[in-house]
């Protein structure tokens, strides 16, 4: 039986290979993108999700206050983790890691190696996560102060096939440093990654060396991030409430307004949530699992559409199986397995161009996913796609042909034709409201990518080169004399930070008439007399650091710092920060020195003549020229050292890296979603055309233009993207405000967004339809007439 229904529906798919194509294209393209994006939609979801103990994994965040404006960071003191382990019996292992720029680059023989990731960690890294220790002591990882742990394909770049173990590594030409381990590399789904591992009793070391508290009572470096394990079924509150009275308990001396709150995120939230419970993340990614479903089902409805308008046709084939014995059942199990057949060859179509595609699509995506034929999620996304999709198209056309009597179908009276229709013109709706929805999404994206990339920032980067200048830092004056002495070379400043993301911000200010029961956080930054001529900051009251020896106890702050302080008339009021004592002597107009995700915060410059990061300021026509003369300066003075550097607005692009990508591939899948929609359109006014077509070869032999059968054709499918677009704008424009909530500063909605989205799937629906429209009413009317 099931050899005959096969046959049958083979015999269907060859016999109508026009529509056949359609519907075949159409599902191919929706479960190719389909599966795709479900691709990109579960490793979105499962970062982190490979360490066994996940569910017991949680870092530690703090809620802060500065100036009124509450925020939570990710980074807390080194102090925590080491008196929550002593203190709160829940806790069963606790790891820190601070990424550290104590060193530019590593060595070994003729290898120098930079942009190496390396960070402080404790032991228990290793305990509490599941990244194997391929070689070394997983009890001991960093047998001393010395040791140093490297992932696989960092030791490969250094030794090559040699065994790494014991072997050294020159940090900067000058310490030493044993390689005790080596550990599979990062999986890609994995939100800590790093090449070098330094243990937490070389940052004590240091710590030491240089004079400071041991990290167990350094209460003030909100630096590291803290992971706890903690025992099954141990209560969250419980252990936030401990840890905060730990801060309460070891610093008496702080004001109630300076204990942070501490909370537990949990390790598997971290990827897609922010430090305060934003589903920032996890918003883009419910967006694209939307795009995913309404792709597939603007797939299922091309197929629905075309399948049922064609009903007829088929009427009295079905009416003939009725009169001759076939059951319902029966008739119904034969389109069933025709759908099924469809639905078969356009997965085998889609599974091997997904293969094809793959590459590319990680190349798009940032990311490196592989199609595992065998991965049981593989086949639980292609099992629901299958059950949606074959629900979706195969069932009601099924029912529907099943059901009619057959003297109906025969006297060409099929009373479901009205209801039938009606069904196809809410599907058109649906299909195209998606299709709208897209569009708007992707303008949205557009724009505020756009606003991302041109927004000033109260500074000017363009044409600005950064790099560190390790040993070059011991011949500043000699260093910028000479590359100002270049005529493709137009400034020459040091620096502290790159002003494109300065991080961390302290407490430790105070200034005349600050309130005692109040904190203020703010962002520093130590920079020579040129930093803010270069830039191009503009100076709103006071004056520039000139370079003498008593800037170094004058500050000049933002007009945010300004603002929230509630210093009045700022320029000679005391101002200190961390030990140095001094004066206001200047205010810059506020710029962004993080990305705009983040609203502008308080900001000083201190000055500090000689710093470790060097910026030049090349001319709009010189900036080769300009490189060449920095790479030989460099070798002058850094020789044996790589040459490494980054122009600023590359660096500043790097914040929005993953906006890109997602505006990129929300481009893409629009506009395939645009193109399935249209070959379903394509084939419903193909087979409108065919079924009115002595209607319209009567109306050209009464004199009707080729221009009014097509408007005729064409005002009910209009019609009907009408009303979709009525119904898609106000639901995409709510999805993309909450996406838009992820940014400080973003674009409004513009109606001229709506009119273009709106005015593109006009314009797309109308060439689509005319295409069939135009050939019909071109056609003989007398071949029309004739014809039966």
């Amino acid at each position: 039986m099931f050899r005959n229904y096969f046959k049958t529906a083979w015999r269907h798919l060859v016999s109508s290979k026009y529509y056949s194509a359609l519907n075949l294209l159409g599902l191919t393209l929706g479960l190719t993108v389909g599966l795709l994006i479900l691709l990109w939609v579960n490793d979105e979801l499962h970062y982190d999700g490979f360490h066994s103990k996940a569910d017991r994994i949680y870092r530690i965040n703090v809620n802060l206050e500065s100036s009124g404006n509450k925020f939570s960071v990710s980074v807390v003191q080194p102090t925590v983790a080491f008196y929550g382990l002593k203190e709160i019996a829940d806790i069963e292992q606790a790891a820190r890691i601070t990424q550290t720029q104590d060193y530019a680059v590593f060595r070994h023989k003729d290898v120098a190696l930079s942009k190496n990731v390396a960070v402080y960690t404790d032991p228990s890294f290793f305990k509490i996560f599941d990244y194997p220790l391929v070689e070394g002591d997983l009890k001991n990882p960093f047998p001393t102060p010395e040791s140093v742990v490297l992932t696989q394909a960092t030791a490969k770049r250094f030794f090559g096939d040699e065994d790494p173990l014991g072997k050294i590594l020159l940090a900067d030409n000058k310490d030493n440093f044993v390689v005790s381990g080596v550990m599979a590399d990062f999986p890609d789904n994995s939100g800590i990654k790093c090449d070098i591992l330094f243990s937490t009793s070389l940052a004590e070391k240091q710590s030491k060396d240089r004079g400071w508290q041991p990290l167990e009572e350094q209460w003030g470096n909100y630096g590291w991030v803290t992971f706890l394990q903690l025992r099954p079924g141990t209560n969250l509150k419980s252990v936030e409430e401990k840890l905060t009275q730990i801060n309460i308990k070891h610093q008496p001396a702080l004001k109630p307004v300076d204990v942070g709150f501490y909370t537990l995120q949990s390790l598997k939230d971290l990827h897609l949530y922010d430090t305060d419970g934003k589903p920032s993340g996890m918003q883009t990614v419910k967006i694209f699992a939307i795009v995913a479903a309404l792709i597939l089902l603007i797939a299922s409805i091309n197929y629905v559409n075309l399948f049922t308008a064609r009903a007829t046709l088929r009427s009295k084939e079905v009416s003939v199986r009725k009169i001759i014995g076939a059951s319902r059942k029966q008739l119904f199990n034969q389109f069933v397995v025709q759908t099924l057949l469809f639905f078969l060859i356009a997965l085998t179509v889609a599974l091997g161009l997904i293969s094809f595609l793959m590459p590319y699509y990680n190349v798009l995506a940032g990311k490196h996913m592989v199609l595992d034929p065998f991965s049981p999620m593989v086949w639980k996304v292609i099992g629901a796609t299958l059950l949606v999709t074959l629900l979706a198209s195969s069932v009601y056309p099924a029912m529907l042909l099943s059901s009619f009597h057959p003297i109906h179908a025969l006297r060409q009276k099929l009373s479901w034709g009205i209801r039938n229709a009606a069904f196809r013109k809410i599907l058109v709706v649906c299909q195209f409201a998606f299709s709208v929805g897209l569009i708007i999404a992707t303008l949205m994206i557009g724009r505020q990518l756009t606003f991302l990339r041109e927004k000033e920032l109260g500074y000017d980067k363009s044409f600005v080169i950064g790099l560190d200048m390790n040993r070059m830092k011991d011949h500043f004056e000699e260093v910028k004399s000479q590359l100002l002495s270049q005529t493709s070379i137009t400034g020459v400043t040091s620096a502290t930070n790159n002003i494109t993301n300065v991080g961390g911000a302290s407490l430790d200010v105070d200034w005349d008439g600050k309130d005692p029961n109040g904190s203020f956080f703010i962002h520093d930054m130590g920079i020579d007399k040129d930093f803010i001529s270069l830039f191009k900051i503009e100076m709103i009251e006071g004056k520039n650091f000139t370079g003498a020896a008593t800037d170094s106890s004058y500050f000049i702050l933002n007009e945010t710092a300004v603002r929230e302080s509630g210093i009045k008339d700022p320029i000679g009021k005391r101002f200190r920060l961390h030990r140095i004592e001094g004066t206001i002597v200047g205010v810059v107009k506020d710029f962004h020195f993080v990305s705009l995700r983040q609203k502008i915060e308080p900001f000083v410059f201190h000055y500090e003549p000689v710093s470790s990061g060097l910026f030049v300021k090349a001319n709009a026509n010189g900036a080769k020229d300009a490189l060449r003369h920095i790479e030989k300066v460099w070798n002058q003075y850094n020789d044996g050292f790589p040459f490494d550097y980054a122009f600023m607005d590359e660096t500043y692009g790097k914040h929005y890296e993953s906006e890109q990508r997602i505006g990129m591939l929300f481009n893409l899948f629009t506009g395939i979603a645009i193109v399935i929609s249209c070959l379903g359109l394509l084939g419903l006014s193909t087979y409108t055309a065919q079924t009115r077509v002595k209607e319209i070869g009567i109306r050209k032999v009464m004199g009707a233009s080729v221009g009014s059968i097509v408007v005729m054709l064409s005002k009910n499918f209009l019609l009907l993207i009408g009303i979709a677009i009525v119904i898609a704008t106000p639901v995409s424009l709510w999805l993309m405000q909450g996406w838009l909530q992820n940014f400080a500063y973003q674009v409004s909605v513009q109606w001229w967004v709506i009119a273009l989205a709106a005015g593109t799937a006009v314009l797309i629906a109308f060439f689509t339809i005319s295409f069939q429209s135009v050939r019909v009413a071109l056609e003989n009317p007398v071949k029309s007439l004739r014809s039966e």
